[in-house]
């Protein structure tokens, strides 16, 4: 695939898999071995020389229907589509929600009149579901309480610039089995991570994204295990969390910092890790309580170039689905 700019120079553009094996991104799931490895060639090249593909979406319109406050979702597909050429629409609906006024399946077929891909941030992930059914362009979750398969995209991204080979690398996710916790999972045995969930009893990862993490581990030979014990972070090369309380989970709050405060990232956990270990968050952070600012703010984390692979994965995802591939 080539992507032509203004002048006749004709700049190649990664190749990318005959079949990505998706048109909608609803989960982590969605990825394939082949298509991330594809999707971070594209990332690479895209951060290598980004004016490069500055016009490859040109014409182009993504929605950005969010129902959640954002900073990093919100900006980093705004300007990354931007820079590709894209016009970008967001729209707050955090005030009437999709099901509301509207179906979800008459927001879906209404905004594929217009527009070229839709971005959803929701409460519900049956919601991103019920519109990817009925749209007849791409729907990519940008969040739900389930699923945050663009996060695990840029984590990915991020630990092979750190690491390089991503199979084999001894990832630990200390914390709340949510929505991360889960995309992680699934997105790292798909690559053949191991992959180390550390939380307390009752906050497991979710069966279902277990089940499918499993079944992509025995593919790639990743492994995955679950405990309650802290100790488990001995020699892991990732150290990851995330906040202990969701969006939606406010009255939980005071049972949840009692029950993961032995959970909490500090320099003694860190000092379990590999020595090589970096520290990952997908932010925002609470500081004081998953992890300390001595970690968060130290050396060992890449929490920031973590949180600038939203874009540079983003945009390879955008390009994937959106570039015309006989341009």
């Amino acid at each position: 695939m080539t992507i032509a700019l203004a002048s006749p120079i004709v700049i190649p553009f990664p190749a990318r898999p005959a079949t990505l094996g998706f048109k909608h991104v609803l989960s982590a799931a969605a990825f394939g071995s082949d298509a991330l490895r594809s999707l971070f060639d594209v990332a690479s090249a895209w951060k290598a020389r980004p004016g490069v593909y500055a016009g490859a979406l040109a014409g182009r319109t993504v929605v950005l229907l969010f129902e959640k406050p954002s900073l990093r979702t919100r900006l980093s597909f705004e300007i990354g589509a931007s820079k590709l050429g894209a016009h970008v629409v967001y729209m707050d609906i955090s005030k009437q929600r999709i099901g509301e006024r509207e179906s979800p399946e008459d927001y879906a077929s209404n905004l594929s009149l217009w527009a070229d891909a839709v971005v959803t941030r929701t409460y519900a992930h049956h919601t991103v579901e019920a519109m990817a059914r009925a749209s007849s362009v791409p729907v990519i979750n940008g969040l739900s309480e389930r699923h945050h398969p663009c996060q695990a995209l840029a984590d990915l991204l991020t630990m092979k610039e750190r690491f390089g080979d991503l199979r084999g690398l001894k990832i630990a996710y200390v914390g709340d089995g949510n929505n991360v916790c889960d995309s992680l999972l699934i997105a790292g045995a798909t690559v053949g991570a191991d992959l180390m969930v550390i939380c307390p009893p009752g906050y497991d990862p979710s069966p279902e994204a277990v089940r499918i993490a499993s079944q992509r581990a025995r593919a790639s030979g990743a492994e995955i295990m679950i405990t309650d014990e802290m100790e488990a972070l001995h020699n892991r090369q990732v150290v990851y969390t995330d906040t202990w309380v969701s969006m939606g989970q406010d009255e939980e709050a005071a049972a949840r910092q009692a029950v993961f405060a032995p959970y909490q990232i500090n320099a003694r956990a860190m000092s379990l890790a590999a020595p090589d270990a970096v520290f990952m968050h997908c932010l925002p952070a609470h500081r004081g309580h998953e992890v300390t600012d001595e970690v968060l703010d130290g050396p060992q984390s890449i929490a920031l170039q973590q949180a600038d692979n939203r874009l540079h994965a983003q945009n390879a995802l955008l390009l994937h689905l959106l570039a015309d591939p006989n341009a």
